[in-house]
C-alpha cells in the first residue's frame, strides 16, 4: 500500500510534522543528491567490512550495525544538522533535544522481520505522552519490499496501552536511495526481511528530548578530540549542552567549556 506521507525534496518542516501529527512517520524522496548518497554508502561499506553481525534477534543475526558512529565518520555531520532536520525537531520535541541512537544499519540476505515495536519504549513514560524521540532514516539504498524496506503502522502513536492488532494496517517504507525517512518514537515499525541476494544499507540517526539520557553515550563513545574538530552545534547534540536550566552541567559549568580545558 503507498503511503500518505510522501512529499519531495521541497517540502517544508510543517509539512514534515503534519504528517507526522496525523500518521507517525513521512517520507522525503530523494532528500540526497545521488552522489552524496553514495558517497555515504562507499564510506559505510568501508567501516562495515570490520563489523560484526547483530547477538540477537532485535539487534539482527544478519544485519551488521555501526554504532558511535560520530567517532568513525564524517560523513553524516552535515545530515545531522540539516536545516529540515532541525526544523522538524524544534516542532516535534521542542528546543532541547540531542543524538540518541545514530546508527548504520546494513540489512543482509536471508535476515528475516524485526518484531515491530516502538522506540520511546525503553523509557518507562505511559502512554499517550508528547513525542521524546524523533528518528530520521537515511536510505542509502533503494529501500524495496523484497530487500527488507522498514514496516510502519500508521497512527499507531495514537495506540494506548495495546500493540497493533494481526489486521493492523502495516504500510512498506519504500523508496529510492537518498531518500529521508522521519517517524515519531511512539509508531510501531520494525525493519523488513531481506528476501533479495544484496544487502540494503541505510542509517538511522534518532534524537531525544535533552532531559532524557540518550541510548548511546557519546561523551564516552566520541574520543574528545574529534568532539573538538566538530560544528557548535553537532557538539551540542552529542552531549555538550545545557537542558535549561541546568541539567547536564559539568563541575558547574557548561559543558563545552570542558572542551576548552
Amino acid at each position: 500500500m503507498a503511503t500518505t506521507a510522501r512529499m519531495d525534496r521541497d517540502a517544508s518542516a510543517d509539512d514534515v510534522a503534519g504528517a507526522l501529527a496525523r500518521d507517525g512517520y513521512a517520507i522525503v524522496e530523494r532528500f540526497l543528491a545521488p552522489e552524496a548518497a553514495a558517497a555515504k554508502r562507499a564510506e559505510l561499506t568501508r567501516i562495515l567490512a570490520e563489523t560484526k553481525t547483530g547477538r540477537n534477534d532485535f539487534e539482527g543475526y544478519k544485519t551488521r550495525r555501526i554504532y558511535a558512529l560520530f567517532a568513525k565518520t564524517r560523513v553524516f555531520d552535515e545530515p545531522a544538522t540539516a536545516p529540515l532536520v532541525l526544523g522538524v525537531l524544534d516542532r516535534v520535541l521542542g528546543p532541547s533535544y540531542q543524538l540518541s541512537a545514530p546508527v548504520g544499519i546494513e540489512i543482509s540476505p536471508g535476515e528475516t522481520a524485526q518484531v515491530l515495536h516502538t522506540d520511546d519504549g525503553i523509557y518507562p513514560i505511559p502512554r499517550p505522552h508528547p513525542e521524546v524521540v524523533l528518528n530520521t532514516m537515511w536510505a542509502l539504498d533503494d529501500f524495496t519490499e523484497e530487500n527488507g524496506a522498514t514496516r510502519v503502522v500508521p497512527g499507531s502513536q495514537r495506540l494506548v496501552g495495546e500493540r497493533p492488532g494481526e489486521d493492523a494496517d502495516i504500510e512498506l517504507a519504500t523508496m529510492p536511495a537518498g531518500s529521508l525517512m522521519f517517524f515519531t518514537g511512539s509508531v510501531f515499525h520494525g525493519g523488513g526481511a531481506n528476501h533479495s541476494d544484496r544487502p540494503r544499507l541505510g542509517t538511522i540517526l534518532e534524537y531525544v528530548t535533552g532531559w532524557l539520557r540518550p541510548q548511546e553515550n557519546h561523551v564516552l563513545a566520541v574520543p574528545r578530540e574529534v568532539v573538538r574538530t566538530l560544528t557548535p552545534r553537532l557538539q551540542e547534540l552529542l552531549g555538550y549542552n545545557i537542558h535549561p536550566p541546568f541539567v547536564g552541567y559539568v563541575d558547574g559549568r557548561h559543558p563545552r567549556r570542558s572542551l576548552e580545558d
